[in-house]
């Protein structure tokens, strides 16, 4: 399948990149105008992306490789070492109690809270249907307290994990990276 570039011709026919702009009228450039004529050099013009289109060896660019990572082999072993113990630590432990802490009663309430909903949306219509006020009912009243629990959900866990994680978290970040450093030879 040739695949054809914006201009309509195929891909990969002519000298390489394009240095000027193409004459459209079918007229040669003149040689010294072509001398102080602006280059128009666009790297994206006409470049696939890594792998479309193209097969290897048909004129398309080796593929990039990844570099290694900067202090891999023994050093690595103790980085994952630093962080082993560190995740065994009581601050740790501390920080994923209190996570857990809000997170698990806090999904079971408001998903009991959506299913309830739901239920009683399918099982119970008549009661869904009364009306509180005018033209809103109390499926209305239930629906809407669904977007708004959410939004008390959503900063009830930003104010939880503002006031009893995020500080300590933040300790356990700097001392992980002061221990990675200094088991990486102060290159981090």
């Amino acid at each position: 399948m040739d695949m054809q570039s914006s201009k309509g011709r195929p891909r990969g026919v002519g000298a390489g990149r394009e240095s000027t702009v193409e004459r459209l009228d079918g007229h040669a450039p003149d040689p010294a105008e072509e001398a102080v004529r602006p280059r128009y050099d666009d790297p994206w013009y006409d470049a696939l992306a890594s792998g479309w289109g193209e097969s290897e060896g048909a004129g398309a660019p080796a593929l990039a490789t990844v570099p290694p990572a900067r202090g891999a082999g023994e050093s690595g072993v103790a980085a994952a070492e630093v962080y082993l113990e560190v995740q065994r630590s009581a601050a740790f432990q501390e920080v994923r109690r209190r996570y857990r802490g809000f997170v698990v009663p806090a999904f079971a309430a408001f998903f009991a809270w959506y299913v309830g909903y739901v239920v009683a949306a399918t099982t119970v219509p008549e009661l869904m249907a009364r009306p509180v006020a005018g033209a809103v009912n109390v499926a209305l009243v239930a629906g809407l307290g669904q977007f708004l629990t959410t939004f008390l959900l959503t900063w009830a866990y930003a104010r939880h994990a503002r006031l009893r994680r995020d500080r300590a978290a933040l300790e356990l970040r700097w001392d992980t990276q002061e221990l990675t450093r200094g088991v990486n030879g102060g290159a981090s």
